[in-house]
């Protein structure tokens, strides 16, 4: 299940004038049936909530004074998460003549026209606060304190992830916490600014509304919501022509395979960071020790010590914390039952929660082998988001190949493996390159699409390996075949250019015969393609090359700015 909660808004929302209908409350309770979680998310104070709406049982948790407190229902626990504004300040107002004036444990709230006086006055006594408007309505509030601030804090003492979260909202105050969650509605009678960057707008206006979106998670998980959610999708890399590469956070099975050394580990890097940009949670399963100095996730195990099922499950619990499963200290016969309980409190956790959103399994033929008896077993039918990891695919258990939405290749073999792949699951091999695939490249396929051709694409670089990339260029020693020389007509010079950081310093200092000569023969975009890869790069100095309008002196300036965009301000930032 994709969405484990709804977080609504309450006026404009699920009430309309203060008050919310019994078919709205009876889709609060179908909901609620299905075993996800609600959320109320309002600027109004916890006192007057509850005075005009009875029924905050029905929430597992209720966020008022647009963020500043969280409140637990059936209980009396309240948390305040910000500093009310001093007392002082009420009274300026109420001296130059707001009204009405509410206050709650930290809100202050007033009405238009008066924001003017409000703002005037938290000049005037030099606070740090803001003024934030919902439909008339002027919120006062300690700065960075809003809807989204004060879900997160309640999605956080729930154990859930804003990711598994579907939003719906109407005015401007809901713009924030609309923005965290995996899908944001709207409601028919919302402000049109909200409506146009909601994911789905409803139909029905007020409660009407969040029962129609009720209906449709009951119904599919909002999977018709699906194609409208491009922008959380993973890159992972990008075709010749620039057509992104990517894949959905939800739904999809990956296979990943080709030879030793041919570059799954570089994808793989590059799909886990930007899973964890995204704060998409990820487990990985390592039966070789090969992520043991992962940044950004807690390993567990090591050669000597087999992490157990409980301490896996109370890491991934929350979903912030990304974890491995280091099984190097378990002999190979033993790793596809330790793998089978490790997997089966992953998916009941998932069950629960929605996350760990992917599941990635390194060497996965030694957890997943054919041979073995349950292999069928060991992935759910109904878990998504695995990414299986391999030399050899055709060594996995064929029920969990089948389930994969996505085969990726790198390496040597790119056809054998695709062919390999093709009959373990019994599709049509497709055609595809039979030459080796260089660093960088893989091939994308899509099994279960008889018409779909594979597709060569670059692989997105990790974080990690473009620093690595920057600092060998920048600053490495490239070898004497790889270096740029400075020649010049009739070879009258021999300045060789062993990184980006020497070929910079000797242009500057370089007579402008000899830099024309290179530049009009295309020298310098020539080398950034073949010797530096980075064809980004090469395409800006071929536009420099073919300026002739360019003076010496601007072209050396354009080029070198080229080069320090590219290189010197990321080398910078990483520091």
């Amino acid at each position: 299940m994709r969405y484990e909660a709804l977080a609504t808004d309450y006026d404009g929302t699920l009430a309309r004038g203060g008050v919310v209908d019994e078919p709205t409350l009876a889709a609060l309770e179908d909901l609620r049936r299905t075993g996800r979680r609600l959320l109320l998310v309002t600027g109004r104070t916890l006192d007057d909530l509850q005075r005009v709406f009875p029924h905050t049982d029905l929430f597992e948790r209720v966020v008022a004074e647009n963020g500043a407190i969280v409140h637990v229902p059936g209980g009396r626990e309240v948390r305040v998460l910000a500093e009310a504004p001093p007392a002082a300040f009420v009274d300026r107002l109420r001296e130059r003549g707001v009204t009405p004036l509410d206050t709650g444990r930290v809100i202050v709230a007033t009405a238009q026209p008066h924001e003017t006086t409000v703002i005037e006055t938290i000049r005037d006594l030099g606070l740090e606060l803001q003024v934030i408007f919902n439909k008339g309505a002027v919120m006062v509030l300690p700065s960075g304190v809003n809807k989204a601030t004060g879900l997160l804090q309640a999605l956080g003492g729930m154990n859930l992830s804003p990711h598994n979260v579907a939003g719906i909202g109407d005015a401007e105050n809901d713009h924030a916490f609309l923005a965290v969650c995996e899908c944001a509605a709207a409601v028919a009678n919302a402000l049109p600014t909200l409506k146009e960057r909601a994911d789905v707008v409803t139909r029905a206006d007020h409660g009407a509304g969040v029962a129609e979106i009720i209906r449709a998670l009951v119904d599919s998980d909002l999977a018709e919501v699906e194609p409208r959610l491009a922008r959380h999708h993973i890159l992972l890399g990008r075709t010749s022509d620039g057509e992104e590469i990517a894949v959905p956070p939800y739904g999809v099975n990956v296979i990943l395979a080709g030879t030793s050394g041919s570059g799954k580990s570089t994808l793989t890097q590059g799909f886990l960071e930007r899973l964890a940009a995204a704060r998409y949670q990820y487990f990985v399963v390592d039966p070789e020790g090969d992520y043991a100095s992962l940044q950004g996730a807690v390993v567990l195990g090591d050669s000597r010590r087999v992490p157990a099922v409980e301490e896996v499950v109370r890491l991934l619990e929350d979903p912030a914390r990304n974890g491995v499963a280091n099984l190097l200290g378990l002999p190979l016969a033993h790793r596809p039952e330790h793998f089978e309980a490790l997997l089966a409190a992953v998916s009941d956790l998932r069950a629960r929660t929605g996350h760990p959103h992917w599941v990635v399994i390194d060497e996965a033929h030694h957890v997943l082998p054919a041979e073995h008896a349950r292999g069928a077993q060991s992935v759910p039918r109904r878990m998504q988001g695995t990414f299986l990891i391999t030399v050899h695919a055709d060594r996995i258990a064929s029920e969990v190949l089948r389930d994969a939405g996505l085969a990726l290749t790198v390496g040597g073999e790119p056809a054998e493996t695709l062919r390999r792949l093709a009959r373990a699951v019994g599709a049509r091999p497709p055609r595809a390159r039979e030459a080796p695939l260089a660093p960088g490249e893989a091939i994308a396929w899509r099994p279960a699409d008889r018409k779909a051709a594979p597709v060569l694409f670059q692989v997105a670089p990790a974080e990690g390996e473009r620093r690595r990339h920057v600092r060998k260029y920048m600053d490495g020693e490239l070898g004497p075949d790889r270096s740029f020389y400075f020649r010049g007509r009739d070879d009258r010079l021999n300045l060789r250019a062993q990184n980006l950081s020497l070929f910079t310093q000797i242009a500057a200092g370089l007579d402008d015969e000899t830099w024309l000569f290179h530049l009009r023969r295309g020298d310098y975009s020539r080398w950034f393609h073949e010797a530096i890869k980075d064809d980004d790069l090469a395409r800006a100095a071929a536009a420099v090359e073919e300026d002739d309008s360019l003076a010496p002196a601007e072209s050396r300036a354009r080029m070198r700015e080229a080069i320090e965009a590219r290189y010197t301000a990321p080398a910078e930032s990483s520091r």
